[in-house]
């Protein structure tokens, strides 16, 4: 077992787990932690517990002290900087014609490196930006591409659920979503619909779809063939999460009729069903498609940051 402390160097942000020591820290404390990059002033959001070695994937770097007042000031002088170097950016950005939109910059703890986050559309050649920006500020420039979430997360705002982002106040890590997951959910395929404030699908598609999976892995698909208490018929709709199926099936006279059975009373015969596309999801075919790949450039773009 490993004694671990939770740290976050920003709301909202990934939370960080690193090896106290012997420093006894409260929640709320801020600290300073050696980082990959060096020191980093954080804040405690989990106090001390003990974790299982097998859990741990690479050693966890230390609590170097709590931040003294001295440590506390600095950063804030470095994000008056930032304030500062913010506006030096987007002036350059503006002189050199670049198609980007700046949305943060970050000084390290040490200063030993000065970041600069945008988004674009594609990628952006902007060599001649990190020379103009290092003869200025004489430090290692990093220039990194991020998405549109990355931006509604800095932003804030309200979902249609009318509480706080969930990017904004809990989630640390932005997880893939597809339109698939809408539609095993039942969900309406209206892009408007599905879609958050950042234009790309809702995260929280993500939340129930495990469930899902696992319920429609033993539920009938949609156009299997069933036996029922009343004989054979055709699976026509299924609600997953009560696990109820509504069968098609027909009387003595050939007349066709409808009727509901929980999904443990029927025998699937032949589970073989047929892609369903509603009248709303052909409507908003093309939307539904751009969405799709907004997602996968998305993910693209997040695997390559580019650093200088």
């Amino acid at each position: 077992m490993k004694i671990i402390i939770g740290v976050r160097f920003k709301k909202p942000g990934k939370v960080y787990f690193f090896d106290p020591g012997t420093i006894h820290i409260n929640v709320k404390t801020k600290v300073i932690v050696e980082t990959a990059l060096g020191e980093e002033l954080g804040e405690v959001v989990v106090k001390k517990k003990m974790l299982p070695n097998v859990t741990l994937t690479t050693p966890l770097k230390k609590i170097v002290r709590i931040a003294t007042h001295k440590d506390i000031k600095h950063y804030e002088e470095n994000k008056k900087k930032e304030q500062e170097a913010f506006k030096i950016c987007e002036e350059k950005i503006k002189k050199l014609k670049l198609q980007m939109h700046l949305t943060e910059v970050q000084y390290s703890f040490d200063n030993s490196k000065l970041l600069f986050c945008f988004t674009a559309d594609g990628r952006i050649d902007f060599r001649e930006l990190v020379k103009e920006l290092a003869a200025i500020f004489k430090t290692r420039i990093e220039l990194r591409q991020i998405g549109v979430r990355d931006e509604v997360r800095r932003i804030g705002g309200n979902g249609v659920c009318g509480r706080e982002l969930c990017c904004c106040s809990f989630l640390n890590n932005f997880e893939a979503v597809s339109i698939k997951m809408a539609k095993e959910q039942n969900m309406s395929l209206n892009p408007s619909k599905i879609s958050g404030n950042c234009g790309r699908l809702m995260c929280c598609l993500k939340y129930e779809q495990n469930v899902y999976e696992d319920k429609l892995s033993h539920l009938p698909k949609i156009g299997a063939i069933v036996k029922t208490e009343d004989g054979e018929g055709v699976v026509d709709s299924i609600e997953t999460l009560r696990e109820i199926v509504k069968v098609k099936l027909k009387d003595d006279n050939d007349d066709t009729y409808y009727k509901k059975y929980n999904a443990s009373d029927i025998q699937i015969i032949k589970n073989i069903g047929s892609e369903v596309v509603d009248a709303e999801e052909e409507e908003n075919k093309e939307e539904l498609q751009k969405l799709e790949e907004l997602e996968q450039e998305d993910k693209k773009n997040q695997s390559e940051d580019e650093i200088y």
